[in-house]
């Protein structure tokens, strides 16, 4: 039916600009901001999905820079825990050497005041400190780090932790600190046979010791690899979901641009109608 009330034409052709401009805008959004999931219109199900992975990838981030940090401090005790067996190690060959009756009295007490330093020195290294805290002594009120229950969060979700306790393996390393000063008062004169034991049990004590942050250092190195695996994977599904494709968003860019041509030529061809309309009532 021909009108000049109503032009069919236009109207479609309008209708057909207003989707092709919506659709439009949509491809130079993705475009401009490289992300295919701008509003929750673009992809309602994909965002929340998405939002889940992101907050996922995000706490494991955080996860993997806890792992170094238990790491970093794990290998300070070590550190320290090595310096004791080094140190121990000397006091022991002293008393060994004590223990000799070929050596003099002089001789004897030269070896107690390096054996006395030593000694000392030990107490220097317990007292080593990680980020303002103590590792092996209670200082006041503030009780030593490493002989309390430690709970490393080693992932995203609250159920990823790593709980350790070190305690029973302090028990053998610290029995040559129960001395005391006054202990070891002429030791290598009078009981070198006795220092050498402590000192034996003391050394395998530490050794112990080192082999327990030894043993947790390398469940934190698997567990970094397993996280910093995750964080890969975890990341790839989100740009999946998230991430503008520019091949093909480019395409379709184009596709729209070139409809928008095609119905700016329609919608002026359109207006001719009324003008055939106007020429079948003309005298």
């Amino acid at each position: 039916m021909l009108s000049l009330l109503t032009n069919t034409a236009s109207s479609a052709a309008m209708n057909a600009m207003n989707q092709t401009s919506r659709a439009l805008n949509t491809s130079m959004t993705r475009l401009s901001t490289g992300y295919r999931v701008n509003s929750a219109m673009d992809d309602a199900a994909g965002l929340q999905i998405a939002t889940r992975l992101k907050a996922q990838a995000s706490g494991t981030k955080v996860a993997l820079r806890n792992i170094q940090n238990a790491v970093s401090l794990l290998q300070t005790a070590e550190g320290v825990a090595q310096g004791m067996e080094d140190l121990f190690m000397r006091m022991k060959d002293l008393a060994t050497q004590a223990a000799d009756g070929s050596y003099t009295d002089k001789d004897v007490e030269a070896m107690q005041t390096e054996f006395d330093a030593l000694y000392k020195q030990h107490w220097t290294l317990l007292d080593t400190q990680y980020a303002g805290e103590s590792l092996f002594v209670y200082t006041g009120t503030q009780k030593a780090k490493l002989f309390e229950p430690l709970s490393f969060q080693i992932g995203a979700s609250s159920k990823e932790t790593l709980d350790v306790n070190f305690n029973s393996s302090f028990y053998n390393a610290l029995g040559v600190t129960g001395w005391g000063d006054a202990g070891l008062i002429n030791l290598l004169k009078d009981r070198p046979d006795e220092a050498i034991d402590v000192l034996t049990s003391s050394i395998d004590g530490w050794s112990a010791v080192r082999s327990a942050f030894g043993a947790v250092s390398n469940r934190l190195e698997h567990a970094s690899n397993n996280q910093a695996n995750m964080l890969q994977n975890t990341q790839a599904a989100a740009g999946r979901i998230m991430d503008t494709d520019y091949a093909t968003e480019s395409a379709q860019s184009t596709s729209q641009q070139m409809l928008m041509q095609a119905g700016t030529a329609m919608l002026k061809q359109s207006s001719s109608t009324s003008k055939l309309i106007a020429s079948l009532i003309q005298n």
